[in-house]
């Protein structure tokens, strides 16, 4: 009698327990895709849904945005500069059937294929394209990884370059650069001036040659801006012109 007891309050537990696992609870941001004895079946969710036990069987998939750190990366550049680099991703699920039966895991897919995409899209770059245009490095990165994972489901919406790091060897040999090209810029300043001041004073001395009274008047000038000085003694030349002009006058 107690066995039989024991047999029919087993089943009615075991009753219970099934009736309970065919209902399932999805958040909001999640998906089940359902597969029914091997096969897929459909995507179900949010919210309360029914699962046949051993028929069916349930995957739940999280599609909030992901934000994924890509690993630091040894990138070659187009002029053979060694640099690390290391970036993160923002992507999200946009179909739970394929992210599910197109690829074994969309999480680690994504992630390799960022890793291999950094290298491959930065090594086309130059040194000075890396540290100046990351815009343009981030859309690239972007649009490429986001075609390639469109048939597994997924959406990158971002692409952010985080770090670009270089060795000590090589930030020295930059800062020798930089401060070359400051002394060559400061010397191209300083000889334009010098050539538009020659030029100034060609000019000046054409007046001057062209107009006798103007020199004199320069020249007249100039003895009083030495005169003005504190000297008691001054010895200074006197034109030949302007000997002519005063015999003629």
């Amino acid at each position: 009698m107690m066995i039989h007891y024991y047999i029919m309050l087993a089943s009615i537990v075991l009753v219970i327990l099934l009736i309970v696992s065919i209902f399932r609870i999805l958040r909001e941001y999640e998906r089940g895709v359902i597969f029914m004895l091997g096969r897929f079946y459909r995507v179900k969710g949010p919210g309360l849904i029914i699962v046949i036990p051993l028929i069916q069987q349930m995957v739940r998939v999280d599609i909030r945005t992901v934000v994924m750190d890509v690993p630091t990366q040894d990138v070659i550049s187009r002029d053979n500069v060694s640099v690390m680099v290391n970036a993160v991703v923002y992507y999200r699920v946009i179909d739970s059937q394929k992210a599910i039966i197109n690829v074994e895991n969309f999480h680690d897919a994504t992630s390799q294929l960022a890793q291999t995409t950094l290298r491959s899209v930065l090594g086309q770059y130059e040194l000075d394209d890396m540290l100046s245009s990351r815009d343009t490095l981030n859309q690239a990165i972007q649009a490429i990884l986001d075609q390639q994972t469109d048939i597994w489901g997924i959406k990158v919406s971002n692409v952010e370059i985080k770090h670009v790091d270089l060795n000590e060897s090589m930030i020295r040999a930059i800062a020798k650069q930089a401060e070359s090209e400051r002394e060559r810029r400061a010397k191209v300043i300083h000889a334009l001036g010098e050539q538009e001041a020659a030029e100034k004073l060609s000019e000046a001395a054409k007046i001057l040659s062209s107009q006798p009274q103007a020199l004199q008047l320069r020249y007249l000038q100039t003895l009083t801006e030495i005169a003005g000085e504190h000297s008691n003694t001054i010895v200074f030349p006197l034109p030949v012109d302007l000997m002519k002009t005063f015999g003629n006058s």
